[in-house]
């Protein structure tokens, strides 16, 4: 049996993926949080640096550290600063970057808040942020150093309660999922335990998260609310939650949202989580999902079940969006591929999903992405397009399967 010369094998170990076994070399068990500011208008884009925090454990993953999950419109990468190696990245979306690409963007300046939560270092390490506009250039970028004795690294404390509704076969190789109380009152706590478990019934008769169930450790965190429901400027109904969420998000009447990052996750503090579910306590209909950073669903209604789990469709699998809306203000262009994994703006062979259409799974549907023309989805129905559709499809499937093996592998 031959040896591979010990020069050739630290070459190749160098040029390997980053493992389990360098998280803690690289890395202790708590989490850096990174708070930001995003800011401009659809001409220019600026991010400037908010907050450093720290909390005790870290509950992402611990291997494929230096790969991204899926390219998102964003990345944070961590590089160690005595050696230049990436240490971790990790990709995402953001309520600033859709905002961009509405008609206010090209007449008002906006900020919003982001938060980022990254593996604490135990050496000196850069931090770089990047953004990408609909076209895939970038369009703002921002780097900064991060010393872990910096002792301005505000030390977070426990805020909130919280209940663990499912513990993973191993926690230390599962996602965590919290949900979080938005519109219950003190009182309410019950129904919001009740709505939460409805959520995760709903998502676990959904494969692949019926097959991969123990892959999954979940919370609620009971954040009261000072009034009961959530707010609708457009009927003029401004209210006290723990969120500060709302409705008619860039004037759209469905669109639920909170633009309080910073306030969602200091009642998250010291809790396990890295994907938020919001469950509103309103009978309002409306939702919304953003690619790793969270979904915010209404529970009083018909259609919460199938809400909540097309918004985490959106927040945890990165898929977008299979319906037509108003050939408005395109997010999709025919010269750019979409990241997301059920869209194509392509049908030339081999097509995106070209396997499971040879095996009569798939197909090439137009219409996609909010446009009825020059966006192709993968089947004439979805989870990701109607609530009455019971299931994700194939190609969603897949796309959901391979994202938890990534994050759990």
């Amino acid at each position: 049996m031959k040896t591979i010369p010990s020069l050739i094998l630290l070459a190749v170990l160098a040029c390997s993926p980053l493992s389990a076994q360098d998280f803690g070399h690289h890395f202790a068990d708590s989490t850096l949080r990174l708070d930001y500011i995003f800011a401009g208008d659809a001409r220019q884009q600026d991010i400037y640096l908010d907050e450093l925090a720290m909390s005790p454990r870290w509950y992402g993953r611990r291997q494929h550290l230096d790969q991204l999950p899926l390219k998102g419109n964003g990345s944070v990468t961590v590089t160690d600063k005595q050696s230049g190696q990436v240490v971790y990245r990790h990709s995402f979306s953001t309520l600033f970057q859709e905002w961009l690409a509405t008609a206010e963007a090209k007449r008002v300046k906006k900020s919003f808040e982001n938060v980022f939560l990254v593996p604490f270092p135990k050496r000196p390490v850069t931090v770089s942020v990047e953004l990408r506009n609909y076209r895939d250039s970038v369009t703002a970028t921002i780097q900064h150093d991060v010393d872990p004795a910096d002792i301005l690294i505000r030390r977070l404390q426990p805020r909130t309660p919280y209940v663990t509704l499912q513990q993973a076969a191993d926690t230390t190789r599962c996602i965590h999922i919290a949900y979080v109380a938005e519109g219950y009152t003190a009182q309410q706590m019950p129904t919001f335990l009740d709505d939460c478990r409805q959520a995760m019934d709903a998502l676990f008769q959904h494969e692949p998260f019926r097959s991969l169930r123990d892959r999954f450790h979940i919370v609620a965190v009971l954040s009261p609310s000072k009034d009961t429901d959530v707010s609708q400027p457009g009927k003029g109904i401004w209210l006290s939650t723990a969120l500060d969420s709302h409705f008619d998000t860039f004037y759209m009447t469905r669109y639920l949202t909170t633009l309080h990052l910073k306030q969602l996750h200091d009642v998250l503090a010291c809790t396990p989580y890295e994907h938020i579910i919001i469950l509103a306590n309103t009978a309002h209909y409306g939702g919304g999902g953003i690619y790793n950073s969270y979904n915010l669903s209404y529970t009083r209604g018909k259609h919460f079940r199938p809400v909540v789990v097309h918004e985490f469709g959106h927040s945890f699998g990165g898929l977008g969006d299979e319906y037509p809306y108003g050939d408005q203000d395109p997010m999709y262009f025919s010269d750019v591929e979409p990241w997301e994994p059920n869209l194509t703006t392509s049908t030339a062979y081999p097509a995106k999903w070209q396997s499971l259409i040879d095996a009569g799974q798939a197909s090439l549907i137009e219409g996609g992405g909010y446009l009825s023309k020059g966006v192709w989805r993968p089947q004439e129905d979805c989870r990701m397009r109607t609530n009455e559709h019971p299931d994700f499809c194939p190609v969603c499937q897949q796309a959901l399967h391979k994202l938890i093996d990534f994050y759990t592998r």
